[in-house]
């Protein structure tokens, strides 16, 4: 499996916000010089991520990004599936496979996407903490 550039963005702002010295917002720009991406697609990535109930978004002079859970409670899933859309198998209707033969792979690929979902579930936004972050 290969994560998208979009997605790394998404768990390296993530985890900078978790390891935030400061309780309040930080803003884009921060994390955006502090991570090396550029601003104006990381603000894509986290209007993302605010709109799937990851992040809390301020406004104004003082406004930025929060963690809205705790790492413990933010699933590597949660992040791949809020910028990629949800994991779902999924074949291309083809004519030169028989229907028994597509039954199959289908079958294959739900089977792939299940057990991905599931280890992807597994790997929460703390354990991708240094040790010194951790709770």
């Amino acid at each position: 499996m290969k994560l998208s550039r979009t997605v790394e963005y998404a768990v390296q702002a993530t985890l900078q916000l978790a390891q935030a010295k400061t309780n309040g917002p930080v803003p884009c720009s921060h994390l955006a010089s502090n991570g090396g991406m550029p601003e104006r697609f990381l603000l894509q990535v986290l209007r993302s991520l605010v709109t799937h109930g990851i992040l809390n978004s301020t406004r104004g002079v003082d406004g930025g990004y929060t963690l809205e859970r705790g790492p413990e409670d933010i699933t590597l899933l949660d992040l791949v599936e809020a910028i990629e859309g949800p994991l779902v198998a999924s074949l291309p209707r083809t004519q030169a496979l028989s229907s028994g033969t597509q039954a199959k792979l289908r079958e294959a690929l739900s089977n792939v996407t299940a057990a991905t979902r599931t280890e992807l579930k597994k790997i929460k936004l703390s354990h991708l903490l240094p040790e010194t972050h951790r709770r």
